[in-house]
């Protein structure tokens, strides 16, 4: 008897364009089931910005339901006005699913670039190329949303040893 599937929402942040990507893992079975790109205006305040991008990823969650979240990591920015403003908006990404009661895991670029591609430096275009090598169904119209995905499968490939890992901390103590 094999495990039920699990429902996966990754997260690309960004204050400009959120990429959402989820999908279904069920053992080594990896399906697509939607992604897409939330967009806030840069004419609004940074606040008003944030709720759009909240409020966009809190009705993503209500309407597909993931089991868990995985967000990528935040690129360190010369700018540091910049680097501040990437930083909320990631909150927000972290924000939503806790809210929802979704585990959040968190996962460093170079590691969501290897472990799709092989490469840890792999450019947007390669990402995009796996992302739907490995979810031929998929559809992401944006980098973004490719991002995403790529956020989604590399928590669907890592959860197990995180699983693993977290249980024997567990039992250490």
């Amino acid at each position: 008897m094999s495990a039920p599937p699990i429902r996966i929402l990754g997260v690309d942040p960004g204050l400009r364009n959120m990429g959402w990507g989820v999908i279904e893992a069920q053992g080594s079975r990896l399906a697509f089931l939607a992604c897409g790109s939330l967009r806030s205006r840069s004419d609004l305040s940074l606040a008003e910005r944030l709720r759009t991008l909240h409020e966009g990823l809190a009705r993503v969650i209500a309407e597909l339901r993931p089991h868990e979240a995985a967000v990528e990591e935040t690129f360190v920015n010369a700018d540091p006005q910049s680097a501040l403003k990437l930083g909320q908006a990631r909150g927000v990404a972290l924000l939503a699913p806790a809210l929802a009661g979704l585990p959040v895991a968190e996962y460093a670029a170079n590691l969501i670039k290897k472990t799709v591609t092989g490469n840890g430096h792999a450019e947007k275009p390669q990402i995009g190329l796996m992302v739907k090598f490995l979810l031929p169904r998929s559809d992401a119209g944006t980098p973004d949303a490719a991002d995403a995905l790529a956020v989604a499968l590399t928590h669907a490939q890592l959860r197990a040893s995180r699983a693993l890992a977290q249980a024997a901390a567990a039992r250490a103590r």
